[in-house]
Parts: C-alpha cells; sequence; structure tokens
C-alpha cells in the first residue's frame, strides 16, 4: 500500500511538472529537453480498471511505442514495437486501476519529438488521446554523433602587441559552416579579425587582440545541427611572466587559480612571446 502511494505521488508530481499546456488540435503538449526522460499523460474517461483491458500508444500514427493487452505488453517481450523505442518506455502497473494509461519515455532524442495516440481501440466507442511531444535541443559537443561536426579548434598565442596579446583560433573541415567568436572570461563578445581563407582549404582562422588578464575562449557553433564545441587559453598581461599564455590545463575556472610551479604552455610561434619558465617558485 505504502509503495502504491508513493507511485500514485510521483504520478501527480511529473504530470504537474512535464504537461506544458494543451492546444486544440494535439491535445497535450509535453516539452523536455533532450537526454532526459519524457511523460506522456493518458487517463481514460470515465475512469475505470484497465488491468484487462488494450491500450496502444504510436508515434504518428505509425510507429509502435507501446502495447498493453490484457496483461501483457511489450517489456515482457511481447512482438512489433517499434526497434528505437524498445526497453526505452514503461508503464505504471499500480495505476490500471484507476485508468491511467500513461507512459515514461527514457532518454529522449531529438527524434522523439512527434505526435503520439493513446488508443482505447475497444471501448465503445474507441477513445483517442493526443499528446505532442516537444524536444528542446541544446548546443553541446556532439563530435562523436555525425560527420562534419566541427573538431576541437586549435588555438595558439601569435605575439605581444604593445599592451596586448595576439591570439588566434584555427577551425578547419566544418560543414556546415559555422559561427566562430572570441569571448572573455564574461561570455562576452570579443572584435576579431577573421583572414579569408586559402584557396582549395576549407577553413576558419580568427584573430584577436586581448589586454586583460582573463580566460579567453574560442567558441565554435553550427547551430543548424545543435553543435558548439569551445577551445580555452588563460592569459597573464601583468604578473610573473608578462604576456605569457597557459592552457586551459593550467588553469581551474571554478577556483580560479593557476598552476604557477608546473604551467602548461599552448602552442606559440617561437620568440613571439615569453619562453615557458624552466621552474617554479617565485624569482
Amino acid at each position: 500500500m505504502e509503495s502504491a502511494e508513493r507511485t500514485r505521488l510521483a504520478w501527480f508530481v511529473c504530470l504537474l511538472a512535464a504537461v506544458g499546456r494543451t492546444d486544440g488540435r494535439e491535445g497535450v503538449v509535453v516539452t523536455v529537453t533532450e537526454g532526459q526522460d519524457a511523460f506522456l499523460p493518458c487517463t481514460i474517461s470515465p475512469l475505470e480498471d484497465l488491468s484487462w483491458k488494450i491500450f496502444d500508444w504510436k508515434k504518428d500514427e505509425k510507429e509502435e511505442v507501446f502495447l498493453y493487452n490484457e496483461g501483457f505488453h511489450y517489456n515482457d517481450n511481447y512482438p512489433g514495437q517499434d526497434l528505437r523505442f524498445k526497453g526505452r518506455v514503461s508503464h505504471f502497473p499500480d495505476e490500471l486501476v484507476n485508468g491511467n494509461a500513461s507512459i515514461v519515455i527514457r532518454s529522449v532524442t531529438p527524434g522523439d519529438g512527434g505526435s503520439y495516440t493513446c488508443v482505447f481501440p475497444r471501448f465503445s466507442p474507441p477513445q483517442t488521446y493526443h499528446i505532442r511531444l516537444v524536444v528542446d535541443v541544446p548546443l553541446k559537443d556532439r563530435s562523436c554523433q555525425r560527420a562534419g561536426v566541427c573538431p576541437q579548434p586549435s588555438i595558439r598565442a601569435l605575439s605581444s602587441k604593445g599592451e596586448g596579446v595576439g591570439l588566434q583560433c584555427r577551425v578547419q573541415n566544418a560543414s556546415p559552416r559555422p559561427r566562430v567568436e572570441w569571448r572573455d572570461g564574461a561570455g562576452n563578445v570579443l572584435p576579431a579579425k577573421e583572414s579569408p581563407p586559402s584557396e582549395g582549404l576549407e577553413h576558419i582562422t580568427l584573430a584577436v587582440t586581448v589586454t586583460t588578464t582573463d580566460l579567453f575562449s574560442c567558441v565554435v557553433t553550427q547551430e543548424e545541427i545543435n553543435h558548439q564545441v569551445t577551445a580555452t587559453i588563460f592569459v597573464f598581461i601583468k604578473g610573473r611572466w608578462p604576456y605569457c599564455c597557459l592552457s586551459e590545463k593550467s588553469y581551474n575556472p571554478k577556483s580560479r587559480q593557476m598552476n604557477l610551479h608546473n604551467p602548461e604552455m599552448v602552442n606559440m610561434n617561437p620568440g613571439d612571446v615569453n619562453p615557458r619558465p624552466s621552474g617554479g617558485g617565485d624569482d
């Protein structure tokens, strides 16, 4: 009994959190972020025990998502489920007596978005409930998911220019063409200059001059495929090594502490900036 009460409470919490709104054409609209679990609600009206009934969930009126048939269902190796939903969909057994045919889809992907129907075919008349699942797809590193995404950009310090340091970011073989930006530690986009591409080469080179000690990032975004990747460098303008640039491995952004005893230098043009010190400690 206690377990059933917990399940019922969890179901109502999920219902309140997951169901965003309704519209006239699609019924309930549920919005989740890629990778999260999606709760798709469906409750028969008037309420009655579904333990020995049939209900069938489909996506876009053709893909078999979840079928419950008088105690048997796809998670019991019942045949017919679409392969991409196999092992990812579950219902609420303890809630069947309350007319609840809701399901959960685990770890949603962009392809899971679409129109779903929850059908009770043997009711008179048959009842159909419509749910639209919207999957928000965030920008993130998708280098391992598909061809053509931009790999990690390469960055280096170019030269000391008066009171500043020149930084260069280079992106190669990215399609669709990405947006490349230099940003400071606060996320502000810095004015930068893009070099014209070399003939026959598909790459982008973006240079910027910085004049403050900060963490700087080259951010590469391909919005068409929701891909974003970043390379970071920490620059000292004043301090022990003027115009010295450390890789992100030498800097902890959470504690804002630097590894000064054994700093790791980024790739630099020889002679352009101060060379790497031979040892740690203060002079």
